[in-house]
């Protein structure tokens, strides 16, 4: 038995330092589980960036390749693709649904235990002691890939490491059926990851990104946020360091030692990141997403774009839409 399960798309939420803003809008898997013992999912369904949050009850997770973690209420794992996992009752009990890529959901016991069971609700058990509140970004941003780049295969916030209300207001919001509820779950699952990202990232451990940890300093922070809020303008090192009240050779050198690689070559990535994304944009041409991000012309941002990426604009364009 094969069927596909509800898709919600996602919204954008402002970023953290630019960076911290996750995939972008393009069509991304929201659903509620309710379960009942026993009860076991495989996931593998290659998506690059999921959230799995326990609402109420618990939950067994197992990463592929990683001991298991027990999951408690309020705890959220954030599991980066294209890794399968399992989540379950128990560790010994077997997978009785797997779900592969586009969300397509197979039984692997007959009869099948899982069925819809209302709005963006799905399980053995509507009235089940464990909730799930599950969040998929099926297809990798461009902007994210830093980000993608820094986390690990899975990694787990506790509920007391939060102070963010998110949980409970995305588990009440996420079974509603009212006019304008994809844009409420949009922001407010983006928002979700970025509470988890922020928690994860406020720990004292070394697998902090340098790019965040740059954030904090008086000077390269300055300049971060400068490239990332105005790509579109004439950046030198020189005109960086004017806006930053610093020298330009102080300016260089510390932006080295926290970002790990200089000032351009980190708007150069950053332009062309976010010229990835916007030439997702429906109604989007070359030479306007060229102006956005800093280049003259869309023969400049497609001669760049294909030289650092191995493709051109075009190109990727229609591998994107293709995976979407």
């Amino acid at each position: 038995m094969r069927r596909r399960l509800g898709v919600a798309s996602l919204g954008v939420v402002d970023s953290v330092a630019g960076l911290l803003d996750g995939p972008r809008a393009r069509g991304a898997f929201l659903l509620r589980s309710r379960l009942a013992a026993p009860w076991s999912i495989l996931v593998a369904d290659e998506a690059p960036l999921s959230l799995v949050t326990v609402v109420s009850g618990s939950a067994d997770l197992l990463p592929s390749g990683a001991d298991p973690v027990h999951l408690r209420p309020g705890d959220v794992a954030l599991l980066t693709g294209p890794a399968a996992y399992v989540v379950a009752d128990s560790t010994s009990t077997p997978p009785q649904v797997r779900i592969g890529p586009g969300q397509e959901c197979e039984a692997l016991v007959q009869p099948a235990v899982m069925r819809e069971l209302g709005v963006r609700t799905w399980g053995n058990d509507l009235d089940g002691e464990t909730e799930l509140v599950t969040g998929t970004y099926v297809v990798e941003g461009e902007v994210s890939r830093r980000l993608l780049g820094a986390l690990p295969p899975a990694m787990v916030v506790r509920r007391e490491e939060r102070t963010d209300p998110l949980v409970d207001l995305l588990a009440e919001e996420v079974g509603r059926d009212l006019p304008g509820q994809e844009a409420v779950l949009d922001r407010l699952l983006d928002l979700h990851l970025v509470a988890v990202l922020r928690a994860e990232f406020a720990r004292p451990a070394d697998g902090t990104p340098r790019w965040y940890r740059a954030t904090g300093d008086a000077v390269v922070g300055k300049a971060l946020r400068l490239l990332q809020e105005s790509p579109e303008q004439p950046w030198t090192v020189a005109t960086l360091a004017r806006a930053c009240g610093a020298s330009r050779a102080a300016l260089a050198r510390r932006f080295a030692e926290l970002v790990g690689e200089p000032p351009m070559a980190f708007l150069t990535a950053w332009r062309l990141s976010l010229a990835a994304d916007l030439l997702l944009e429906p109604a989007s041409t070359l030479d306007a997403v060229a102006r956005r991000v800093g280049y003259g012309s869309g023969y400049a941002l497609s001669a760049a774009f294909t030289r650092e990426r191995g493709q051109s604009p075009a190109q990727w364009r229609q591998a994107a839409r293709s995976t979407a």
